[in-house]
């Protein structure tokens, strides 16, 4: 499976699993200029930006570890945007949801669903 096809996988999962906890999912892979966010989606009064991350394992680090200051950056800026294009009295926030998966989309799958990752 290439990297692509990998990243589409880890986020659906993030999909199906926000789905489950009655998240409705606003958008995928929002882009523009700035960058893109891979999850956009709403339950009750927040707005929540979600990054992916799909990983094997956390021995080296864990997998939000890989959202640094310059990519949070980058969402924040796509964040803005997509909030001036799109009207909202939701309350934003920003999350990140890991996804493990060491035996790739046919074994065991690990989600853990980090809110207000950070801002």
């Amino acid at each position: 499976m290439d990297n692509r096809t990998k990243g589409s996988w880890g986020e659906e999962r993030a999909a199906r699993y926000l789905r489950l906890r009655g998240w409705r999912i606003l958008e995928r892979n929002y882009r523009c200029r700035f960058g893109e966010i891979d999850l956009i989606a709403r339950r009750g009064g927040t707005l929540a930006f979600v990054e992916v991350k799909l990983r094997k394992n956390d021995r080296f680090a864990e997998a939000r570890e890989f959202v640094g200051r310059q990519k949070q950056e980058r969402i924040l800026r796509t964040a803005q945007l997509y909030l001036l294009q799109h009207q909202t009295d939701l309350q934003p926030r920003f999350d990140v949801i890991e996804i493990y998966a060491p035996d790739g989309e046919h074994g065991r799958v690990r989600v853990n669903h980090i809110e207000n990752a950070f801002m």
